[in-house]
C-alpha cells in the first residue's frame, strides 16, 4: 500500500519553504495481526481527501513495536517506516489490531504512548484498537466503541470502562470505531472537525460512500443479531435464543413464546436462515462460547455451562464439529 510522500522522519515534519501548509498528520501504529480492512478504511479516507483538496493535507507513517514487517489479518507482510522509540513526537496516533488482541503483549506501546499521548495529542483505536488502548491504559474516561464480537470479552476484562452503541466514538482525544468500515465514518468525521462537513460530504461522494455513511449513523452496534431478521416472528425467537444462552429453551418453547407451532417455527427458519430453531440456536450458543475462548481466560468448563453445554465432552464435540478444532485446541493455539 503506498504511504503519502511527506518530508517527515521519525515523528518530526518540516517544510521544504516558507509558507508550504503541512499536511496534518498520523502515526498508525501496526499490531500484530491488524485489521487489514480497518487500516484500509482509514487511509483511503485520508487520500481521497488529498484528492479532493487537491494537494496534501494529510500524511500518515506507519510504525511497529520492531522496526520488523507486521502481518496483517489477511496474513500480508507490511513494511513499517519506523519503530515506536524512534518516534519523539506525535499529533495523532492511531493503533490498529486484530482479533488477537486480547493475547499481545502492549508493554512497549503503553511506554511510548504514555509519553506521547499528551497535551493535544489524540489517540484512536481501529478494529480492535479500543482493547489495545484499554490495555494499554489510553482510554481514561474515554467511552469505547467495539463490535458485538468484542464487548462481552471486553466488559469481562474492564469493567468501569463504558462501551458506547454507536460505530464509532470521535469526541475529544479518545476515539476508537467498532472496525470494518466504521474507519471510514470515523476519519470522514475527523476530516468534518478539522475542514468542514461540506467538505467532508465531497469527501464521502469521491469514495462512492454518501448512502452508507447515512446508514452507517442510526446503527445501534449493540443491538442484537435478531433485529437484523426481516420477519418478526423469526426475530423475536432468534432474541429470545440471544438472551438465553446459558439456558437454552427448546423449539416447542420458544414457539410457545410467539404463540405458533412449532412446526411453522420449523418452516420460517428455514424459509429466511436456511436452518433449523434447534441448529440455529447450536451455531449462536457455539460462537459464544468461540468468543468467550478467544476473549478471556475463563476456564473451559465455565465456557461450556455459560453457553449452556452440561457436559464438557458434548461441547467439545460439538465445537469441533463447528470449527474443525476443540476448545482446548483452540486455547493453544491462541498462546502460541
Amino acid at each position: 500500500m503506498p504511504q503519502e510522500s511527506t518530508d517527515i522522519d521519525k515523528g518530526t515534519s518540516t517544510c521544504q519553504s516558507s509558507g508550504q501548509q503541512i499536511p496534518h498528520f498520523f502515526h498508525f501504529v501496526l499490531l500484530e495481526g491488524f485489521s487489514s480492512l480497518s487500516l484500509n478504511s482509514a487511509i483511503e479516507t485520508l487520500q481521497n481527501a488529498n484528492l479532493v483538496a487537491g494537494r496534501s493535507i494529510y500524511g500518515w507513517q506507519f510504525c511497529g513495536i520492531t522496526s520488523g514487517p507486521v502481518v496483517s489479518s489477511v496474513g500480508i507482510p507490511t513494511e513499517v517506516s519506523v519503530k515506536l522509540s524512534e518516534v519523539s513526537a506525535a499529533e495523532d496516533i492511531v493503533i490498529v489490531s486484530g482479533e488477537n488482541v486480547f493475547d499481545l503483549d502492549v508493554r512497549a506501546l503503553k511506554v511510548w504512548a504514555g509519553r506521547m499521548a499528551r497535551g493535544t495529542t489524540r489517540v484512536t483505536g481501529l478494529g480492535t484498537g479500543a482493547i489495545a488502548m484499554a490495555k494499554a491504559g489510553l482510554l481514561g474516561n474515554a467511552p469505547a466503541s467495539l463490535h458485538a464480537w468484542y464487548r462481552k470479552g471486553f466488559s469481562e476484562r474492564f469493567p468501569d470502562v463504558e462501551l458506547s452503541n454507536r460505530t464509532h466514538v470521535y469526541e475529544g482525544l479518545r476515539c476508537s470505531s467498532s472496525g470494518g468500515v466504521s474507519g471510514i465514518d470515523l476519519f470522514l468525521d475527523f476530516v468534518a472537525l478539522e475542514h468542514g462537513e461540506k467538505f467532508a460530504d465531497l469527501v464521502s461522494e469521491a469514495m462512492c460512500y454518501t448512502p452508507l455513511r447515512q446508514i452507517q449513523k442510526s446503527i445501534d452496534i449493540a443491538t442484537p443479531n435478531s433485529l437484523t431478521i426481516l420477519h418478526p416472528i423469526v426475530s423475536k425467537v432468534i432474541a429470545e435464543m440471544e438472551r438465553t444462552v446459558e439456558d437454552p429453551a427448546s423449539p416447542a418453547q420458544l414457539a410457545q413464546k410467539v404463540n405458533i407451532s412449532t412446526r411453522q417455527l420449523e418452516r420460517l427458519f428455514k424459509r429466511y436462515l436456511g436452518a433449523s430453531p434447534k441448529r440455529h440456536f447450536m451455531r449462536l450458543r457455539l460462537r459464544e462460547a468461540y468468543r468467550l475462548l478467544v476473549q478471556s481466560r475463563v476456564p473451559i468448563t465455565e465456557v461450556a455451562l455459560a453457553t449452556g453445554f452440561s457436559s464438557t465432552s458434548h461441547f467439545s464435540r460439538c465445537f469441533r464439529a463447528e470449527f474443525q478444532r476443540t476448545p482446548n485446541e483452540m486455547r493453544g493455539k491462541l498462546s502460541t
